[in-house]
C-alpha cells in the first residue's frame, strides 16, 4: 500500500516539475487570433495539460490562458481545458 501512494506522489511530483509556462508561448498567437494552431503549438499544450490551472497565475503567460481563444485552441488540440478555481 505504501509503496502505490509512494508511485503515485512520484508521478504527480514528476508531472509538476514538467510544468513550464514557456512552453504556452508556443500557442499565444492562436490565442489571440483566428490562426489554427500548429502541430508543434498542439504538441507543447498537451505537455502542459497537468499544469493548466497552475499556469492561469502565471504572470507572463497566464492573462493568456484566461482569453476565449486558449479554450478554442485547446479544443482544436484535443486538450482537456480545466475548471480552474
Amino acid at each position: 500500500m505504501v509503496l502505490l501512494l509512494s508511485a503515485g506522489h512520484m508521478q504527480q511530483t514528476e508531472a509538476q516539475s514538467r510544468c513550464d509556462s514557456v512552453e504556452i508561448s508556443w500557442c499565444l498567437q492562436s490565442f489571440v487570433t483566428n490562426i489554427p494552431p500548429s502541430q508543434e503549438c498542439c504538441r507543447k499544450l498537451k505537455g502542459q495539460e497537468a499544469c493548466l490551472c497552475r499556469e492561469t497565475s502565471d504572470p507572463t503567460f497566464g492573462g493568456y490562458l484566461k482569453l476565449p481563444g486558449a479554450k478554442r485552441v485547446a479544443a482544436a488540440c484535443g486538450v482537456r481545458f480545466p475548471r480552474c478555481n
